[in-house]
């Protein structure tokens, strides 16, 4: 009877997900449930959060002793811990255990303390629903206890890791996503198919730090949650072809095997030239993959029209200053920070973080300063903020540890932020779209005789750092095209504004720049001279059969055979005559046009 006992335990294969025995015949069937439930379960309490050991399936005289070389904390932390090295269903022999294996397992059990750590360290600086965040927080506040932020750790710990500030509080769902309601708000299309989970291929378009990035992470979390798709991250700065192709033929298997799509985001997805994003294509029309590219480019310009025919394009929009205020606000009650004159509550000079933990304040305008400057761009606005703030706790730090019995009060005052950003954040890409977006408005502004406009889209390009000679090479043409004979100064102005911006350069040229813009811009404007000349080229474009030739008393005789076929016979020397000559100068089916009121359309 024992020897039967023993001869099933064997026989039994352990599960490599939740670690329960089962027999041979039924361990399949077991693995399909619960690998698709595998994210579904999610611990209760921090003590299960780390999964059950396993069961020892070796004979206790295989367990490797200490060696001479581990530690006594080692010791501890392996003393009576199995450590088998596979999991049963891949084992052939469960009586044999090679040296390799046990020494192997010892080194992975030993270092489980290190990961177990970092794990814990992650798992608290994933950030908590704000309602939660705002909770906790006035809850700390009446209590009197030390506050506690939405990750578990302190403010002093939260500003001093590795990753940045918008990196750590990324939003985790569409909650604590701000700022681009018109696309995701509560009454949109797409809202409604990401709570269904049917998320179509999708370009996310928009300016820096508008949320690009966000929205592809909430996706993803979403979908971990729920196990309806598989979400890989993609760069494609640092993405080879290859590597993609491999991503496809895993999603194939997934697709063949588990009946689960792959959602694969690329950011930077016009950075792909065109070759590469029709990779893609195949995969993306028969469902295999679902995409999510981010660009800050024009998708018309950078992505394949045949790619961008098979997503929808959703455009967003540069964060205005409430909803960048809505993030700092977050952020401060993320960190523990008091903003003065917000609350009575948490007014300076109230204790309310006990212990040794310094007190944190910010001030109102200094939050202000943040939302105004940093351009609609939250990742600026959020680093800014924890650039302020290291810097003064770092101030602090001598002070903390000679007064160690009281904390110590830190407050965050408006010229240390600015000092963080020292100027503007503008938005300006030369080799973009806003390149040409601000050259349309400086041009349209001159047009529209509006000298303030002028000079405002003036001082954007050159601040963003455009190339001077561009704006005048613009502004000569601008003389011609919309001043023209209305002003013939307007040119020989133009010219000159260019020769000097090409003699002494920046910073030098701007007020040469901006003398030329306000010239043009309060100069009278005429388009006779543009418009004729579109005329002409519409009359060359729309003639039928060949174009007409040119007079004989209008042709050059250079030599004695032309001058005896006729050139240049019964042309009439204008200076030779006192009184206006009467002359064709115009072919024959020519004669009579008038450019400056004919169009094209005529007949």
């Amino acid at each position: 009877m024992a020897n039967e006992k023993t001869s099933t335990a064997l026989e039994s294969v352990q599960c490599p997900v939740c670690f329960k025995d089962f027999e041979p015949t039924t361990i399949n069937g077991h693995l399909d449930v619960c690998l698709l439930r595998g994210d579904d379960s999610s611990p209760s309490t921090t003590d299960d959060s780390e999964p059950p050991l396993k069961k020892p399936r070796i004979n206790a005289e295989a367990v490797p002793t200490r060696p001479s070389w581990a530690s006594p904390g080692v010791n501890k932390a392996v003393a009576g811990t199995p450590t088998p090295t596979m999991f049963s269903l891949f084992q052939t022999n469960k009586s044999k255990v090679s040296v390799q294996s046990e020494r192997s397992g010892l080194l992975n059990t030993a270092t489980s303390v290190s990961k177990g750590a970092q794990r814990s360290v992650l798992n608290e600086a994933e950030p908590a629903p704000a309602g939660t965040e705002t909770q906790k927080s006035q809850t700390s506040a009446s209590s009197g206890q030390t506050p506690k932020t939405a990750h578990g750790l302190s403010s002093r710990t939260l500003l001093t890791m590795d990753k940045p500030l918008a990196e750590i509080l990324r939003p985790n769902n569409l909650e604590e996503y701000f700022g681009q309601s018109k696309v995701i708000g509560q009454q949109t299309l797409l809202r409604s198919l990401l709570d269904s989970q049917e998320i179509p291929s999708l370009i996310l378009w928009g300016p820096p730090g508008c949320g690009k990035t966000t929205l592809a992470h909430i996706i993803a979390s979403t979908s971990k949650k729920n196990g309806t798709a598989r979400f890989v991250n993609l760069s494609a700065t640092s993405t080879s072809t290859n590597e993609v192709r491999e991503v496809i033929k895993q999603a194939q298997n997934e697709l063949r095997l588990c009946k689960r799509k792959t959602i694969l985001f690329i950011d930077e997805i016009h950075r792909f030239n065109k070759s590469q994003q029709d990779t893609f294509l195949p995969h993306v029309e028969c469902g295999t993959l679902t995409l999510i590219g981010a660009t800050t480019e024009n998708p018309s310009f950078q992505v394949n029209a045949a790619l961008l025919s098979r997503c929808r394009v959703l455009v967003l929009e540069k964060l205005s200053v409430e909803a960048m205020g809505s993030i700092l606000d977050r952020a401060v009650a993320t960190l523990g920070i008091r903003v003065l004159g917000r609350d009575p509550a948490n007014s300076k000079g109230q204790d309310q973080t006990g212990g040794h933990e310094p007190k944190i304040y910010i001030e109102q305008k200094a939050l202000d300063t943040i939302a105004y400057l940093c351009d609609g761009d939250a990742r600026t606005g959020l680093n800014s903020l924890q650039l302020a703030v290291q810097a003064q706790v770092s101030l602090t730090q001598p002070n903390l540890l000679a007064q160690s019995s009281s904390p110590q009060e830190i407050l965050v005052k408006e010229d240390h932020v600015k000092e963080g950003l020292q100027r503007s954040h503008i938005l300006y890409d030369k080799a973009g779209e806003e390149h040409y977006n601000c050259i349309s408005a400086l041009h349209k502004s001159m047009r529209g005789s509006h000298e303030n406009a002028s000079l405002y889209w003036l001082g954007r390009m050159l601040e963003g750092g455009e190339d001077p000679l561009y704006v005048a090479r613009r502004l000569v043409r601008f003389a011609s095209e919309d001043v023209g004979m209305a002003d013939p100064f307007a040119l020989p102005q133009a010219v000159s504004a260019f020769q000097a911006c090409h003699f002494i350069g920046m910073p030098e040229c701007e007020v040469i720049l901006a003398q030329c813009v306000v010239y043009m811009a309060r100069a009278p404007k005429s388009v006779a001279i543009y418009k004729a000349y579109g005329n002409v080229k519409g009359c060359l474009r729309n003639h039928k059969g060949p174009l007409p030739p040119v007079p004989l008393h209008l042709r050059n005789a250079p030599t004695r055979l032309m001058k005896q076929l006729g050139y240049a016979k019964g042309y009439k020397y204008n200076p030779a005559f006192s009184d206006p000559v009467e002359q064709e100068y115009l072919p024959k089916e020519l004669q009579g046009i008038d450019f400056f009121t004919w169009t094209p359309s005529d007949p």
